[in-house]
């Protein structure tokens, strides 16, 4: 073999090593997100127990957050993690089933969005799966228009059953003051830039 040819078969390996260690990091980080990730009102999520057919298939998130399951009846989902639910979802099929094998995933994360409307280049809902801040909403919304009033930008969460606004005003946050502004958004929560 020509000192060329080990050449580039040394580069490749280094290559194929790389790519296999950043897709497990990615991969790895991808599973973290979802760890720790609190189920929402309107998530889709996919339930199945091994061996049973019957009790496998997709369920919503009630606006109540529950969902409803064959032998499992009626449980609370939303807020919970998929992990906690999992459990839940076992113990009350040890009734009926002995030693159950139960697989809870995400199918789909339509309960976990946030609403960035006014004058921005592209207002409207945006599924989140991991944190995002303000700055990075109005990011994801294409940034602000030029006629925005980027000192009063709000907020709007509604905690307790009661609507409150949040203010953010986008001037001190851009020069590095005030960056408690610049808080961490909850599913629901809407960005009103005027």
């Amino acid at each position: 073999m020509s000192a060329k040819t080990k050449f580039l078969v040394t580069v490749i390996i280094f290559a194929i090593a790389s790519l296999s260690l950043n897709s497990a990091a990615f991969a790895a980080d991808q599973g973290n997100a979802l760890d720790g990730y609190k189920i929402q009102p309107g998530d889709v999520l996919s339930v199945s127990v091994w061996k049973e057919e019957d009790l496998t298939g997709e369920v919503i998130v009630r606006p109540d957050g529950q969902i409803s399951f064959p032998l499992v009846g009626e449980a609370r989902a939303a807020g919970d993690t998929i992990e906690n639910l999992r459990q839940l979802i076992t113990e009350r099929l040890k009734k009926y089933i002995p030693d159950p094998v139960v697989t809870v995933s995400v199918r789909q994360l339509s309960g976990n969005t946030v609403y960035v409307i006014g004058k921005v280049n592209r207002p409207g809902v945006f599924p989140i799966v991991r944190d995002v801040d303000v700055m990075q909403a109005l990011s994801l919304a294409g940034g602000t228009s030029t006629y925005a009033s980027l000192n009063n930008i709000k907020i709007l969460r509604r905690e307790n059953g009661k609507l409150r606004a949040i203010p953010f005003e986008y001037g001190d946050v851009e020069k590095g003051k005030h960056l408690e502004q610049n808080i961490i958004l909850q599913a629901g929560d809407v960005v009103v830039v005027p």
